[in-house]
């Protein structure tokens, strides 16, 4: 799963290299924007369940790596669409041992975001947020048992009927802010809001199952 996830991540940044380079004068002219971001992503799944409080698994340390376009509306306001790769899931342990669930979403976001100058530098400050949209493409499951250095890995069968293990569609919200440099660089944190209930439905669950991550990035602007 590995090479699935460094050949897309490759993929990815050649076509956002490629897309920034060729729209050079488009983004000189109209103001339009080009950018790549990448960083860490600590993702967890929340279980909400009727008859108790909302339970979460324990914290997954992972990665996202984005490509998107700001596109001004007019005053401090944009809509940056993008294609990105997130990794996100979830770690369970019990006496027995620890499981890592890994799985690797290819989304598209499309936030609202507004721009707030930081005096006469060119630098920014930018908060924004709207929905998204993912499919997974990979995902697995390592086990390791207690008192054991040994670890076991079984791919994830994606789907939403009976023997699968999670559902392939995703759609959530998801806030971003941060601060845009003048020389193009800029750093920021965000946090992803899953709505889907990822337990597929031919299981019989009584269960919801949501991704939450919390993200940070360095990233750059064309």
């Amino acid at each position: 799963m590995k090479r699935i996830f460094l050949l897309a991540a490759g993929f990815l940044i050649a076509g956002t290299v490629a897309n920034a380079q060729t729209s050079t004068t488009t983004t000189t002219m109209g103001g339009t924007k080009f950018g790549l971001k990448a960083g860490v992503n600590l993702s967890k799944y929340s279980f909400g369940r009727d008859d108790a409080n909302n339970l979460e698994s324990d914290q997954l340390t992972n990665f996202h790596i984005t490509g998107y376009a700001d596109l001004p509306l007019g005053g401090m306001f944009s809509v940056q669409p993008g294609l990105s790769l997130q990794g996100k899931g979830g770690s369970f342990s019990n006496t027995f041992g620890t499981t890592k669930e890994n799985v690797m979403w290819l989304e598209i976001p499309v936030n609202l975001v507004g721009k707030i100058p930081l005096g006469a530098s060119g630098t920014s400050f930018f908060i924004g947020a709207g929905p998204y949209a993912g499919v997974a493409i990979a995902g697995e499951n390592e086990t390791t048992l207690a008192g054991s250095s040994n670890n076991s890995t079984s791919k994830i069968k994606f789907g939403d009927e009976a023997g699968d293990q999670v559902k392939m569609l995703d759609f959530g919200l998801n806030g971003l802010a941060g601060v845009q440099l003048a020389n193009g660089f800029n750093l920021g944190a965000g946090y992803g809001f899953g709505l889907t209930d990822l337990f597929p439905s031919g299981n019989g669950g009584n269960g919801q199952k949501t991704n939450r991550v919390i993200s940070f990035s360095l990233g750059y602007a064309f």
